[in-house]
């Protein structure tokens, strides 16, 4: 693999405070791969040119890990998808446009008709 340009991260997040867990969880989340920008914000354009690095991997305690792309969507908007050529539902993000992901930032995704928040844990550059 070439080397990416500068503002790609490794993003980890993980569960946040919510019924059923009260405390979050480290064992439920998302970890992806995206161009961010000085802001912390995805960047559509590097997404565009790097798309096929922009994996993400979702994980759950007792299921084996989903593995699957950042798709931008029409309109703009963002969501994990595993079934890149079937027509299985997108986990789509709440706002992905404009969230910042930056440590310490809480970030919305909608699994199965539920909205679930999650708390930015680590943005690595890649």
């Amino acid at each position: 693999m070439s080397q990416l340009p500068h503002g790609f991260r490794q993003i980890r997040m993980e569960l946040a405070r919510e019924k059923g867990h009260p405390e979050g969880s480290r064992n439920f989340g998302y970890s992806f791969v995206a161009p961010l920008n000085e802001a912390g914000r995805i960047d559509p354009a590097l997404w565009a040119k790097h798309r096929d690095v922009c994996r993400v991997v979702r994980f759950r305690p007792d299921e084996a890990d989903e593995v699957g792309h950042l798709v931008r969507r029409p309109g703009g908007s963002w969501a994990f998808r595993y079934d890149i050529h079937g027509s299985d539902d997108d986990e789509a993000g709440y706002r992905f446009g404009d969230e910042s992901f930056a440590v310490g930032e809480y970030i919305s995704v909608r699994e199965d008709d539920e909205m679930h928040t999650f708390r930015v844990v680590s943005a690595e550059p890649v």
